[in-house]
């Protein structure tokens, strides 16, 4: 299994979650991308984006509850499963330009919530697989040592 796979599958552990979002779409973006023509091959690495994109999320709206990440997930999932295009990517994210911006306004996070907005906004200027592969790989091995439970130990 892949990084992408193996953080898709930590971020999406729950099986609702994993019902909802780890979709045949979600789960194929890296296979789709690698066996992809040349004409495809855009698309398919925006897909691929949007996979890792949606995880890293994901792990942040858990980590600290926040729900501007939950809304922003479901932006991307539903560019990811609606798509056919990078040109109906852009246009099913554009039209929600606003909430990917108050993702970091008024953000309180740890070290660890800090780290995943790092790595999605490198995902947003990755441009080669190479560089994906690389944030899927930190972002699992991130995804395996956070620590849920320390904003509940604080209070």
């Amino acid at each position: 299994m892949s990084p992408y796979e193996q953080l898709l599958h930590l971020a999406f552990a729950a099986p609702a979650e994993a019902a909802q979002y780890l979709t045949p779409t979600a789960r194929g973006a890296h296979e789709q991308f690698r066996a992809a023509a040349p004409p495809d091959q855009p698309f398919r690495f925006e897909q691929l984006r949007l996979g890792l994109a949606m995880s890293l999320l994901k792990l942040l709206a858990d980590l600290g509850d926040h729900e501007e990440s939950r809304r922003a997930l479901a932006v991307l999932h539903r560019a990811l499963e609606q798509s056919r295009s990078p040109q109906d990517i852009d246009r099913i994210i554009g039209r929600e330009a606003q909430l990917f911006d108050q993702l970091y306004d008024n953000l309180y996070v740890n070290e660890q919530g800090e780290e995943l907005l790092n790595l999605f906004g490198r995902t947003l200027d990755a441009d080669t697989p190479h560089l994906l592969a690389e944030i899927a790989r930190e972002g699992m091995d991130l995804a395996r040592n956070l620590d849920f439970e320390a904003d509940a130990d604080d209070e």
